[in-house]
Parts: C-alpha cells; sequence; structure tokens
C-alpha cells in the first residue's frame, strides 16, 4: 500500500528553480512512486552561512510503496545527478531533497530521522508544507497551524 511522504527540496545554485523543477519530475519516475501535488517555490533567506545566494524551496507530497531507507537512497541518487557536492554545512547546493514526514512514522536511525529534525523551526519548509496541506499534524510536534505560530517567517516569499 503506498504511503504519503513529504519532501523537501531546495536549491541556491545553478538556476534552482530549474533544479527544483527538473527534480520534482526525477522523484515523479521513482520506482513504485507518484508525484501527488508541490507548494510551488518559496524564496527564502539562507539558513546557514549568510555569504551565499538566497535559496528556492518547495514541498513536494508523493505516494510510494518503498520503504524509507530506499526512498532515501533515490532521494540521494536524484541529488548526486543534479551535481550535489557537500562542502560546508548548511552551505550553498545545487539540490537539497529531505524527506520530511513519512506518513505519521516516527522513525530514527543513523541515515535517517523522521520528522525531519529542525522542521519545526523551518519556515522554508513551514510554509510550503501549508500550501499543500493546511490541516497537517506532524507527529510528536502537533499541527501545522501551531507550528507556523511559533516560527517566525523570516521574509519568506511565495513566487509560484
Amino acid at each position: 500500500m503506498a504511503e504519503q511522504i513529504y519532501i523537501g527540496l531546495g536549491s541556491n545554485l545553478d538556476d534552482p528553480a530549474a533544479q527544483i523543477k527538473t527534480a520534482l519530475k526525477d522523484i515523479n519516475q521513482i520506482e513504485q512512486t507518484k508525484l501527488v501535488k508541490d507548494s510551488g517555490l518559496f524564496k527564502s533567506r539562507p539558513m546557514g552561512p549568510q555569504d551565499q545566494p538566497d535559496y528556492l524551496n518547495a514541498v513536494a507530497l508523493i505516494e510510494t510503496e518503498l520503504d524509507a531507507t530506499t526512498l532515501l537512497d533515490r532521494l540521494q541518487e536524484i541529488e548526486n545527478a543534479h551535481g550535489r557536492i557537500r562542502q560546508r554545512h548548511w552551505g550553498e547546493r545545487t539540490l537539497d531533497l529531505d524527506i520530511l514526514l513519512f506518513a505519521d512514522l516516527t522513525i530514527s536511525t543513523e541515515r535517517l530521522t523522521i520528522p525531519h529534525p529542525g522542521l519545526a523551526e523551518r519556515e522554508f519548509v513551514l510554509y510550503p508544507l501549508e500550501k499543500i496541506n493546511p490541516e497537517l499534524v506532524v507527529p510528536g510536534l502537533g499541527s501545522l497551524k501551531q507550528l507556523m505560530v511559533a516560527c517566525p517567517a523570516n521574509g519568506i516569499e511565495y513566487i509560484g
């Protein structure tokens, strides 16, 4: 049975809008996976070092029959195909793909923590999530509405 999964997408290098749009198509091509909906693009300030370009972010809702670790492997393959290089923590990148929520599961392994750590403090995740599902409840953290009240908008801008 297919599970509903939310994926965070971010880019601030090499035509970020094209990186995210291509990544959405790539995600839809993963075996046993279907892209259901995406949030559109949001412009946000960098979370880490400020000497890098602003980011474009989005969230995708997918349905998949893959387990979380296999899905993570596929997402990392897409990042690598987009030229992802990890140069510095929270640094610039061509593409970042994160599993934010995997159905209503809580997962904690060496490779994967779900809900994604920091989800509640990241406006560039919460606002796109709200665009897809304003009634969402995050396992162990509460309603999306409550999380958004506690998280400053920090200049995030919906650009479509």
